[in-house]
């Protein structure tokens, strides 16, 4: 722990939603079953994140992104668009947001970092989705040391089109929050960090918050999911 901690404290956060700033990422496409789960959100029409479904009603992304960056006031929920698996411009689905809800421990920052460890929120839907289109993802509260982890998301630079960054690993742990290799750019709040376990269906672990360097190397950090987080979201 810390370790961990220690780790936690060299970071310098980069945080990852898309606004003005462009940015050319040299990442490439890939592809993985379920794929269409992720999506772009479209905030206010002049920012970007990337969430995932859940449930045939229900986007998971970053607590973050329901705020204007340039304001730090909350968004109308309506005034944010989940575009299901876009591809090449072209989306299996696309739905307004009915409502928001951010992890209840979440207090945002209108200057500075991400507030790590609670920067999660669901947005439903106006209207499912059907699964015959998109099939949402699992989630998977037992991320393990060793399992391999994918990050999907659209940037600045990949507007109309997911990228893949695979594979990447876990390189600290502190509470809830996790740091990993893997590397984001602006767009990618709120991405679903995925556990490609070799013969099971991919499965959600974390959420992305925030790029980030340490040691001098490109990171992201991320919040981890397990039951009593998805019960605070759901309000169960």
């Amino acid at each position: 722990m810390r370790a961990a901690r220690t780790l936690l404290l060299a970071l310098t956060l980069l945080p990852v939603m898309g606004g003005g700033i462009s940015a050319k990422s040299t990442r490439l496409y890939n592809s993985f079953p379920g794929e269409t789960a992720v999506g772009r959100l479209v905030v206010s029409g002049n920012a970007m994140c990337t969430g995932a479904l859940v449930s045939p009603d229900t986007v998971l992304t970053a607590a973050h992104c329901l705020y204007d960056p340039r304001t730090g006031r909350r968004v109308d929920p309506h005034k944010i668009e989940f575009q299901a698996g876009l591809k090449q411009g072209r989306a299996s689905a696309v739905r307004q947001v009915a409502s928001a809800k951010e992890h209840p421990s979440y207090r945002h920052r209108r200057k500075g970092n991400a507030q790590l460890g609670n920067d999660l929120a669901l947005l439903r839907l106006q209207s499912p989705i059907s699964s015959q289109n998109v099939l949402p993802l699992d989630f998977n509260p037992g991320l393990e040391r060793g399992d391999t982890l994918a990050v999907m998301s659209y940037t600045i630079g990949n507007k109309t089109n997911p990228i893949m960054e695979y594979p990447c690993t876990v390189l600290a742990r502190e509470m809830q929050t996790l740091v990993m290799s893997c590397e984001v750019d602006y767009g990618a709040s709120g991405a679903p960090v995925i556990a490609l376990n070799k013969g099971n269906r991919p499965t959600l672990v974390s959420v992305v918050s925030a790029k980030a360097a340490m040691n001098g190397k490109k990171v992201s950090v991320g919040t981890t999911l397990n039951a009593n987080t998805l019960r605070l979201l759901s309000g169960g």
